[in-house]
This record gives structure tokens, C-alpha cells and sequence, in this order.
């Protein structure tokens, strides 16, 4: 089943964050629930992976303000069918910044994330369920802008606060300011 690896992963996740209970019973669910999970045609919602890609030092996280969400977040996007979700993320990372050499710092997932996204045109409101590995951005910090992007910046974790409230990412902050990297 194409669908068993994430549902280990998760499993697995769910062992060390225990206080993300509700989260991650609300992701296996779906799922769980849906053959097509990592389908972008499915309406209600799809499985994605992000990358939260910190530089050589440890110190800087690269975020993108996103262009259609109009807000700072970690690399990532659709899966658009493939299940291995940890190559989605580096996938999406390179395509998003144009680093080279990306390599995750665990194959275990990071985080988790469901999250609304708003109607657009044709494109009804639906949830992404978010997968998220860490990643290092390698020895060359260069990065480029993609459409996708109205900007990249490496921006010091413990300042993560300076550029978004968004509560996923300051947990991430936190998970990677105390380590708890599996």
C-alpha cells in the first residue's frame, strides 16, 4: 500500500510528541480515509512536504513569503501523487530557493501541520496536510527567487517572531532551538 510508509512515519512521530495528540490522530484519519491522499484533485485536502532547510551553522532557517498566501513560511508544496513525502520536500526546497545539495538531517519527519487553504478562482477551500522534514541547505547559502516566492531570506531562528506569528512555525522554531531532531 502506497499509503503505509506515511502511516509508519507518522506512528513514529506520534511516539516522541505526544502533546500533538489530536494533530496527528486528525492526519492518520485522512490518511487513513483517502487512497488519493497525496492527490492534489482531491477537494477536501492532500498530503504536502516542506522543508524546514537550516545553513551550515544551525542557526538560520530559510524561509519564503509566499506569494499566493502573502505570508513566511518554510519551503515546501504538493506532492502531486508521489508518496515519499521526504523527496517532496527536497523536491520542492531546490525548486523554491535553486540550493544545491540539500540533504535531510533525519529521514524521520520534523513536524506536521494541517492547515486551511483559502478558495482561489476555480479551487475550493481545502486543508493541507503537511509533512515536514528537516533539511540542511548546505555549504553554498545562495538561494534564488522563484515565482512561487515575492521573497527568500535566511532569518536566525531565535527571530523567527521578527517575520511571522504563524504558531506552526514558532513550534518548529522551538522543536529545533531544544534539538529534538529523531
Amino acid at each position: 500500500m502506497h499509503r503505509q510508509p506515511l502511516l509508519e512515519a507518522l506512528e513514529r512521530y506520534a511516539e516522541l510528541h505526544r502533546n500533538e495528540e489530536a494533530m496527528i490522530k486528525r492526519f492518520l484519519e485522512f490518511v487513513h480515509a483517502n487512497e488519493r491522499c497525496f492527490e492534489r484533485s482531491l477537494d477536501e485536502g492532500h498530503v504536502t512536504g516542506s522543508a524546514w532547510v537550516v545553513d551550515a551553522s544551525g542557526t538560520r532557517v530559510l524561509l519564503t513569503h509566499h506569494a499566493k498566501l502573502d505570508i513566511w513560511v518554510q519551503l515546501g508544496g504538493h506532492a502531486d501523487g508521489e508518496p515519499d513525502v521526504l523527496c517532496v520536500a527536497l523536491r520542492e526546497a531546490e525548486e523554491e530557493s535553486g540550493l544545491k545539495g540539500l540533504h535531510p538531517l533525519s529521514e524521520e519527519i520534523y513536524d506536521i501541520d494541517i492547515h486551511a487553504i483559502p478558495a482561489r478562482g476555480e479551487e475550493p477551500e481545502h486543508f493541507h496536510y503537511d509533512v515536514r522534514f528537516a533539511i540542511s541547505g548546505g555549504e553554498d547559502e545562495r538561494f534564488s527567487v522563484s515565482d512561487e516566492s515575492h521573497d527568500l531570506a535566511w532569518v536566525d531562528v531565535t527571530r523567527l517572531y521578527e517575520r511571522t506569528n504563524e504558531e506552526s512555525m514558532l513550534r518548529m522554531a522551538r522543536k529545533w532551538l531544544a534539538k529534538s531532531i529523531p
